[in-house]
């Protein structure tokens, strides 16, 4: 939820001009007001619970065919039935498990059908030092690397005018990637350091992807959804009281450094901002780019600050760790895409 650590504020600077009629109180329903979907097919990743069910549900609403991901089907199955998103279909994909992930892409790849747009939804934040079945650190493994293979083994299917959106966080601002160590084996493990590399490996994997794709008219971005309480704080905030603890702490830096008290979205409003990215804004406007709030976000300089507050780090957009990123993963996943 939080920012890295600091002494200074951080000051932004505007990435890129654009205007919006919508805002951190959107929601997902207020973005596609009006908007008809019918013959679109986007796949969710992540439709079990909380922004992959509602994502999934707003889709539907407005007449797009959606596949949705879940490790859990039966799960995912009664949460999309409860929604109203009965339509969904569903299929297999655990992103702790790279022959989950290669199943799941080669059934997509033999059923053939192109998908307009893929959310990458699914994703693990703050648990123990754990390793997905490859070996991968928990974070990195689930919230990048399977990404990483999924969306990269099922490029056939996105044609020019495809876009794939990337869910991040502000957490990113808690540490950049580490190339060198990515599993914590030299490391001391943080929880929330391992869940700000997995966040900025979800930026730098947009920003590459985009890079590699644009000519061909498929783009890529990175969203931030906002500070939501979904199934995705179960470990961070377990204990009773933790959540709003954590809340209040954000508040009195934010105090310090004149910002307005920090507020939680609904699930509602915290789905606005993926479908925004991958439905409403234009695509030269988001393509390569972090968004929150239904908005393009502005580039932080400056010393990070503890406090919550809008923009992404410039780390998290450089080509160069981008490419460097992208290098890695398929060495660490044993493919070159």
């Amino acid at each position: 939820m939080g920012a890295g650590g600091g002494h200074s504020p951080e000051t932004s600077r505007d990435l890129h001009p654009m205007t919006t009629p919508f805002n951190a109180k959107s929601s997902a329903d207020d973005v596609l007001a009006g908007i008809d979907l019918t013959g679109k097919r986007v796949l969710v990743t992540g439709v079990s619970a909380g922004l992959g069910v509602e994502t999934a549900r707003a889709l539907v609403a407005h007449g797009a065919r959606v596949t949705g991901a879940a490790r859990d089907l039966e799960k995912a199955s009664r949460a999309l039935a409860r929604s109203g998103a009965e339509t969904v279909s569903v299929i297999a994909l655990d992103l702790a498990s790279l022959t989950s992930v290669r199943t799941c892409a080669d059934a997509l790849l033999a059923d053939g059908r192109a998908f307009d747009l893929v959310i990458c939804n699914a994703g693990v934040m703050a648990p123990p030092l754990g390793h997905t079945e490859d070996g991968f650190e928990t974070q990195f493994g689930t919230n990048h690397l399977g990404h990483f293979v999924l969306v990269n083994r099922i490029v056939p299917l996105l044609y020019s005018g495809g876009r794939v959106v990337n869910l991040s966080s502000a957490g990113h601002r808690y540490s950049d990637v580490d190339l060198d160590d990515p599993n914590f084996e030299r490391t001391p493990y943080d929880p929330w350091m391992g869940y700000g590399r997995s966040k900025t490996a979800n930026i730098l994997f947009s920003l590459e992807f985009d890079r590699r794709h644009k000519a061909q008219g498929v783009r890529a971005t990175a969203v931030h959804p906002g500070g939501i309480a979904t199934e995705l704080g179960r470990h961070a905030f377990a204990e009773p009281g933790a959540l709003q603890k954590r809340v209040d702490e954000l508040n009195v830096e934010r105090a310090a450094i004149g910002a307005p008290p920090f507020e939680m979205k609904s699930v509602p409003q915290g789905a606005a901002t993926s479908v925004w990215a991958g439905v409403v804004a234009s695509a030269d406007e988001v393509g390569g780019r972090y968004c929150e709030d239904c908005r393009v976000s502005p580039l932080l300089t400056g010393e990070p600050s503890n406090a919550m507050t809008e923009g992404v780090r410039a780390y998290a957009l450089d080509p160069e760790r981008a490419a460097a990123l992208w290098a890695k993963s398929e060495e660490l996943v044993g493919e070159r895409f």
